[in-house]
């Protein structure tokens, strides 16, 4: 499989960063070769986000990792430490499909050597120009906005009962970011006509929220989960993307960047 760089970086002058750490499909042709053919599907990928929100929002920087989630999780703690105890989750480099099926080979899982190794050759790195950004958004600014983008299935029973909401926004209970953001996004989400929405519930904000997200320093920062039903045309193979679907929704998503990068200025810096 062809692979690219392990990262697509646009920088902007806005206040918000937008971070995309699963919508890659790039593989090693080694790890590839390992993976199983229901591995090969990536049914976990975060399908289309990253048109969904193109354009959205001028002079907006935006940080993208081409490589697949199951080379490894650019969204899960570098110590491998679940942010969700007690709960079916997948891992830094994942064992399994969302939904518990192996994705790997008989006898080709990673090791933790592979595993040291895609932390230091793809996670690393990723997060090094994220960071980088964050960092070149707050000197223009004296704060910057990370906004966390990500979607899934709306059935996952491994992972969740029932159907997800169409929106989720996760703060980690407003630790990670001003209680004015939090606030301006989910009331946009809740006014949003058709579409249902939840605060903190099953996703309350992975590891690069909670990493990133320090009020205290400037650095806020919110993640959304989007239910792929609200913009694919099925949440199965070939996750097509819908574009009436995508176009209503790229309405409200236009509205949540715009509150909350109006925020901005108003914040204590």
């Amino acid at each position: 499989m062809l692979f690219r760089s392990l990262f697509e970086t646009h920088q902007g002058t806005s206040p918000v960063v937008l971070a995309f750490p699963h919508t890659g499909t790039d593989v090693p042709d080694d790890i590839w070769e390992r993976l199983n053919d229901n591995g090969r599907i990536l049914a976990d990928t975060d399908w289309h986000i990253e048109r969904l929100y193109d354009g959205l929002l001028p002079n907006v920087t935006t940080v993208r990792a081409t490589f697949h989630r199951y080379v490894i999780d650019a969204n899960r703690d570098p110590d491998g430490v679940s942010l969700y105890p007690g709960q079916n989750t997948t891992s830094l480099v994942p064992e399994t499909d969302f939904d518990g099926k192996p994705i790997w080979k008989e006898g080709e899982a990673p090791t933790e050597d592979d595993i040291a190794y895609r932390l230091a050759h793809f996670h690393a790195p990723y997060h090094a120009a994220l960071a980088a950004e964050i960092e070149r958004v707050k000197a223009i600014h004296g704060v910057a906005i990370l906004y966390d983008c990500h979607s899934i299935r709306s059935l996952i029973p491994f992972l969740f009962e029932g159907r997800l909401p169409d929106f989720n926004v996760g703060t980690d209970m407003c630790r990670t970011c001003d209680k004015a953001i939090e606030t301006a996004t989910f009331e946009a989400c809740a006014a949003a006509e058709g579409y249902t929405s939840i605060l903190n519930g099953r996703f309350k904000g992975g590891w690069t929220t909670r990493h990133y997200g320090k009020p205290e320093t400037g650095v806020h920062a919110i993640q959304m989960e989007l239910a792929q039903v609200s913009h694919l045309a099925t949440e199965a193979p070939p996750f097509a993307l819908d574009d009436e679907k995508a176009a209503r929704l790229r309405i409200h998503l236009k509205a949540i960047l715009q509150r909350i990068e109006a925020q901005a200025s108003k914040l204590k810096r």
